[in-house]
């Protein structure tokens, strides 16, 4: 084992446990958003509208009848990886050696979107935020910034549907690689926010135990 190796694996580790924004708190009345996880990855759930920032989501979905099919949903979730790991999870299979080891050079990423119809309920993978404007705000931005957009701001579905009837794929920008995965993509988001998240985490555990220790 190289050194270099070494030190990778010691940094990793060792960003997992360190926090950043360790002084976050959470703002009574604030905007109510969720770090969430199926247990390896990591989403960051919005309110599709909000009435203290005025951000309205919907607005940037590919046209009207999209748009108008999720008028009545409240909340989404958020999350970036790789494009070919994404599409090769179709058939809901353990991905084979080929595709992640595809996925640990650098490669395109998607922007994976899941509408759901109230904001969901907190549990193991579910941890609530309450967090003040300016800091939504700042979120959203990061967030937005994820999307690849068309001449009229609205976000490039890649494919015509995902996994179920109510989560799809969009073209993102920036490139999926072993140093920069799903849950760096998290980490990033939440940390330029303000809020409190690990140094570097390429696991979704360390993203969820350190949103959970916001007071």
């Amino acid at each position: 084992m190289s050194a270099a190796f070494t030190a990778l694996v010691i940094f990793l580790f060792t960003g997992a446990l360190l926090p950043v924004n360790r002084t976050f708190r959470q703002t009574p009345g604030g905007v109510l958003v969720f770090v969430a996880s199926n247990g390896t990855h990591t989403d960051v759930v919005l309110p599709l509208q909000d009435s203290l920032t005025g951000r309205r989501w919907r607005s940037h979905f590919p046209d009207s009848s999209f748009q108008a099919r999720f008028a009545g949903y409240e909340y989404a979730a958020f999350g970036w990886g790789s494009e070919g790991f994404y599409l090769a999870s179709y058939d809901h299979q353990l991905h084979g050696p080929a595709t992640v080891l595809r996925a640990a050079v650098p490669g395109p990423a998607l922007m994976h979107v899941r509408f759901l119809r109230q904001a969901p309920h907190p549990g193991p993978h579910m941890v609530p935020l309450r967090i003040s404007a300016a800091e939504y705000r700042v979120l959203t931005s990061q967030i937005a910034a994820s999307f690849r957009q068309d001449s009229l701001a609205r976000y490039e579905l890649r494919n015509a549907a995902g996994y179920t009837p109510h989560d799809f794929f969009f073209r993102a920008t920036g490139r999926y690689h072993a140093l920069r995965t799903c849950n760096d993509w998290t980490v990033r988001t939440l940390r330029r926010a303000g809020l409190r998240a690990p140094l570097k985490s390429p696991l979704a555990g360390p993203v969820l135990y350190h949103a959970r220790q916001a007071k």
